[in-house]
């Protein structure tokens, strides 16, 4: 079997994988299905890149967003990694350059959309083609319980029905339940599927709400949330960050309250244009833009590793979405901070109009129950027990935050974790709780320095400043100051293919603060 030691440090830097990865890589290796449930931000993708890089032939990632596969391709182009996309982004005569180029096996990974299965030159090219691995991203879009949902995942098993011999199915998603893990199995047709669900715990993310003493029940206002985005975001403003909102007309608002504070922000939400979408996705990526107001719209598809921290302006309707939302921040595993503004007024919209009226909307046509009546009214006491689990959620004082959280997706925690504002509910929330075992020691003055020369170095490739390096490991080489190439690839995760690229840049920012007599 492969070296997946060897490959994980030679493409990613790093000596050990985290829970869960190895398992899936060898069952992917050995020939097995694999259905895997992980939370944002456990590394996924790892999953099935090393097998990719490992096995024969070519390995098909089906993913449902655009710029999820072109931030993937980024990166694995910049680690050393022959990868494409083919989507709508690219014109008919791009579309067949790269099909021609993955059949005379130039990549070892293509990103395509579920809708490009059904496409004839596609299929062509599939039916003659080595396929070894076909990676299902956001997996739970295949089923119409879960809330993404995509038709055209349903076709996949008649896609890969189609080739010459039938490939690995692995697939991957951070959201499902048993019914929606259900479908994925049936659905995709996976065969005796090596299952995982790993543990949806994140240490590295602080988890506060808002709601001050005597208004539990009333939460704030509009204007004293305001005013706590403006204070939180003075103290963060080199930081990006994400803040949901409830409408599309409050990202707007939102937004330009923060630009006449002084801060870059723009507005996300599904009644934009895809190009408008794209750009603001794009700016957000390339830290042209720090902070987006944004509905859930702005959700699946973010792969931004070092968003710092994730504020709900609006409480939503479900812990499932609120813990999808709030794992946006600290995936590259630093630490971050995810922050719900209760109001009580949020709770009553949700109720009346999202879930209430909106049912009548969906489930009556011409007067006529689409629904039946005692189905309607158990699926509105569902949303509604779903509500009231959010709401206790978010004005609780009492126990741990990330006990009630992990607690609601079947995980016990059996102590408090010590890293949430009821455990430090003696500490300002707006101020990042730091931990004692794991704070790594750095220069903060050279760490800046390393920071700008990467960032440079990422506008003159035009890719994003994470791809090329994380704080991380920036922090570690900050606090270790190699001087040489060797003691660079012994002291920092970067993989080979990035210290030989980049190496010699970081190492020249080191010398020179070294000769300028700061060490």
């Amino acid at each position: 079997m492969a070296d997946i030691y060897g490959l994980l440090k030679k493409y990613y830097g790093y000596d050990r994988f985290r829970p869960g990865q190895e398992n899936i890589i060898r069952n992917i290796l050995c020939g097995r299905d694999v259905c895997a449930i992980m939370p944002t931000g456990a590394g996924k993708s790892v999953c099935y890149q090393i097998p990719a890089i490992a096995m024969n032939g070519i390995t098909l990632v089906i993913s449902p967003l655009i710029s999820l596969m072109q931030d993937q391709v980024r990166i694995l182009k910049a680690a050393g990694i022959p990868a494409a996309y083919i989507n709508s982004s690219l014109t008919p005569s791009m579309i067949d350059l790269a099909l021609s180029r993955a059949a005379s096996g130039a990549y070892k990974i293509i990103y395509v959309a579920p809708e490009r299965l059904e496409s004839s030159n596609f299929i062509r090219f599939a039916e003659n083609a080595d396929i070894s691995l076909i990676a299902v991203d956001e997996a739970h879009c295949i089923s119409m319980w879960g809330r993404e949902f995509r038709p055209s995942y349903q076709k996949i098993a008649d896609f890969y029905s189609k080739l010459r011999h039938r490939p690995v199915i692995a697939a991957f998603t951070a959201t499902a339940n048993l019914r929606v893990k259900g479908d994925i199995v049936e659905k995709l047709g996976l065969i005796s599927p090596y299952n995982i669900s790993s543990s949806f715990d994140r240490p590295n993310l602080y988890f506060g709400t808002y709601s001050p003493v005597g208004e539990s029940e009333r939460g704030i206002g509009r204007d004293t949330k305001n005013s706590f985005i403006i204070d939180y975001i003075t103290r963060h403003k080199d930081e990006s960050g994400i803040i949901y909102c409830m409408t599309q007309k409050l990202t707007e608002t939102v937004a330009n309250t923060i630009r006449e504070a002084g801060f870059s922000a723009e507005a996300y939400h599904a009644g934009m244009s895809a190009e408008v979408r794209r750009k603001i996705q794009e700016d957000f990526t390339f830290d042209r833009t720090k902070i987006i107001a944004a509905t859930s719209a702005f959700g699946m598809g973010i792969d931004k590793p070092d968003v710092r921290y994730v504020i709900h302006y609006n409480m939503p309707s479900k812990l499932e979405e609120y813990y999808q939302q709030a794992g946006r921040a600290g995936r590259d595993g630093e630490k971050a901070e995810c922050i719900l503004l209760y109001s009580y007024s949020d709770y009553r919209f949700i109720r009346d109009y999202f879930i209430l009226r909106k049912n009548d909307d969906w489930y009556f046509e011409d007067d006529r129950d689409i629904m039946p009546q005692k189905e309607k009214e158990k699926h509105i006491e569902a949303e509604i027990k779903s509500l009231n689990e959010m709401k206790s959620y978010s004005i609780n004082d009492r126990v741990c935050l990330r006990k009630k959280l992990l607690g609601y997706f079947g995980e016990f925690l059996d102590k408090p974790c010590g890293n949430c504002s009821v455990c430090l509910k003696n500490i300002d929330i707006r101020c990042r709780a730091e931990s004692e075992p794991d704070e790594v020691r750095y220069d903060e003055v050279l760490f800046t320095r390393l920071k700008a020369r990467v960032k440079i170095i990422a506008m003159q490739n035009g890719i994003p400043a994470y791809s090329i390096v994380n704080d991380i490991v920036l922090k570690e080489i900050a606090a270790k100051k190699p001087l040489t190439i060797s003691e660079l690839s012994k002291t920092a995760k970067l993989g080979m293919v990035k210290i030989r690229k980049y190496g010699d840049a970081l190492l020249e920012v080191i010398n020179t603060y070294r000769n300028e007599g700061a060490v």
